[in-house]
């Protein structure tokens, strides 16, 4: 049998680990690693414009399945192009490996052209990152890699010189020992004995959840039935916990809304569930509280605790749920769930007005019939700024959906990127990208790629010509907006010019048959939709001296600005409080 490169083996290896496809843009040094995958049948070579966007769609294509995903950057400013795509991969536990070509391998250290280090640049935004310098050193350090970003959930790097990636490896290819599957975490009998103790001592019980819920609906409502709890959720635990639940008192949080705020001060236990919720000063100070997280290094650190449980969420609960006893009174859950649908009636009232005939168009009416027209199982990718509130506000959750966001390292232009790797996974899934026109036009290029390869991507471009959410950390900061603003855009123009169906859409009036024009359309699309630059709006509760950058930290909501659907679900759950 032939000898193997080490560019053959480390594809090879790749697919054995379950990757299908590398986002990257080729170069020398990636060489002959491209032309190993152009020989090899089982992975595709994909060729987007930027290596940010390998990035960050190999990190959604990760994020939506759980496997492996990859990308690859030829030496200097090619790689070093990943990083704010791994950052965020990284930060959103997505298992990553990224292939770092690198300088001759001869050359390394003498300052030759385009030499950096990405073993150690890297380093910060990665579980693993290491240089094969020597051909001996394959296939360990690859299988390695691999293991650190599938085990850990998170990014791996391999730096790897172009002539040592077209040398003969020494061995053959090893079957992988890749777990597969994330082991149940149970929490230690002590820490459940004193976990039922306390929420047996408690009159008010309050859950507060996040991305870890993911898999534990079921076990999340049987807990909060049998404790009379209203349930809350930080922005990524949004589509995990909101549907199907009579206990929802919503967000808190920079972008929260409704009572959840209230009821994280008003119960005398506050649960947090697989959250590593970021904003403190929305935490109370003086209410026992209780984390349980598979990751231990995240326990306490934003807030004291009364009991610390390292554990997964799911299987902590199928433990705690028959433990405690039933409380009998509602009084606290009920009170919770009235103030949450007056509160979402008020923000309601207040951005209904005349939106059929209001111009420039709301952004809120935008994002209302969106989640109207778009499909039960969609994929919605959502840049960072005020498509992340209107995200929150009107995508309504229904366990089928997905959000993708860089909702932890909060970068720009995230949306577009994202929606290209979710696209590849299923060709047949409607796949949404919220888009700001300033997000948009920083990777603009990548929209190319979504012509070259037909992706069906449907790309929602709300388009107010400003950084929106800028404007208002300026403006609740007591500063003038400056700096801000674009010269007029017409996306749809340019959409059409590169090949792709482009609408423009400057009437209330047209959003819905734009929508509808856009998601039967069988390619990639593009809705520039001209929305209110002044939709922004600071509840009048909030000053200045309240502010500290963007964290209003005594608001009880931050934004107005509506919440679609989330008031029905509201007003349906009241069905459920008990009437004298």
């Amino acid at each position: 049998m032939a000898k193997q490169s080490i560019a053959e083996q480390y594809v090879d290896l790749m697919a054995r680990a379950g990757v299908r496809r590398i986002y990257g843009v080729v170069g020398d040094s990636l060489n002959p690693v491209v032309d190993a995958i152009r020989r090899h049948n089982g992975v595709e070579w994909v060729q987007v414009r930027h290596e940010e966007v390998a990035a960050f769609a190999a990190g959604a294509e990760a994020q939506l399945t759980g496997r492996l995903a990859a990308c690859a950057g030829s030496c200097g400013p090619g790689n070093l192009h990943l990083i704010n795509g791994l950052y965020d991969a990284h930060r959103s536990q997505a298992p990553v490996l990224a292939l770092a070509a690198h300088i001759p391998s001869g050359e390394i250290g003498t300052g030759y052209f385009q030499e950096t280090h990405p073993d150690r640049l890297f380093a910060e935004c990665s579980h693993y990152s290491e240089l094969v310098s020597s051909a001996r050193q394959m296939p360990r350090v690859v299988q390695t890699a691999i293991q650190h970003a599938v085990g850990r959930r998170g990014v791996s790097v391999v730096a790897l010189s172009g002539d040592t990636a077209a040398e003969d490896s020494p061995d053959a290819a090893p079957e992988l020992a890749v777990p597969l599957d994330l082991p149940a975490i149970r929490p230690g009998d002590r820490e459940l004995i004193r976990l039922t103790e306390l929420v047996d001592a408690a009159d008010r019980v309050m859950v507060f959840c996040g991305r870890g819920v993911a898999g534990a609906h079921a076990e999340v409502m049987a807990f909060a039935e049998k404790v009379k709890s209203p349930i809350g959720h930080a922005l990524r635990g949004k589509e995990h916990v909101q549907y199907d639940n009579p206990y929802d008192v919503g967000m808190s949080g920079l972008l929260g809304y409704g009572a959840a705020y209230d009821a994280m001060h008003e119960c005398d236990l506050l649960l947090l569930l697989g959250t590593d919720f970021p904003y403190t000063d929305f935490l109370p100070r003086h209410v026992r509280t209780v984390q349980v997280d598979v990751q231990p290094e995240r326990l306490g650190r934003r807030t004291g605790l009364e009991l610390a449980v390292w554990g997964d969420v799911r299987e902590t609960l199928r433990c705690l749920t028959p433990a405690v006893q039933e409380k009998s009174s509602r009084r606290f859950l009920d009170r919770m769930l009235e103030r949450h649908a007056r509160a979402l009636e008020g923000a309601v009232n207040a951005y209904t007005r005349h939106v059929d005939r209001h111009t420039p168009i709301h952004p809120e009416y935008v994002a209302s019939v969106l989640d109207e027209e778009a499909a039960d199982d969609a994929v919605f990718t959502v840049d960072t700024g005020m498509c992340c509130v209107w995200a929150a506000r009107y995508l309504t959750p229904n366990g089928r959906r997905r959000i993708l966001g860089s909702f932890v390292h909060g970068s720009m232009a995230n949306a577009l990127p994202q929606a290209i790797g979710a696209q590849f996974l299923d060709r047949k899934r409607q796949v949404v990208s919220l888009s700001g026109d300033g997000g948009f036009s920083m990777l603009m290029g990548d929209f190319l790629t979504l012509v070259q390869y037909g992706l069906p991507v449907k790309v929602v471009v709300f388009n107010n010509s400003s950084l929106g959410m800028v404007d208002l950390e300026m403006m609740v900061d007591g500063l003038p907006p400056h700096g801000t603003t674009y010269p007029h855009t017409d996306f749809a123009a340019i959409a059409r010019a590169a090949g792709a169906r482009g609408i423009r859409v400057e009437k209330p009036a047209e959003v819905r048959d734009a929508l509808r024009e856009a998601f039967a359309h069988d390619g990639p699309a593009l809705v520039d939709v001209v929305t209110d630059p002044a939709a922004l709006a600071v509840p009048p509760k909030i000053t200045v001296g309240q502010v500290s950058g963007f964290a209003l930290s005594a608001g009880r909501t931050v934004l107005t600005g509506g919440v679609g659907r989330m008031a029905h679900l509201a007003r349906a759950n009241l069905r459920n409080v008990p009437r004298p």
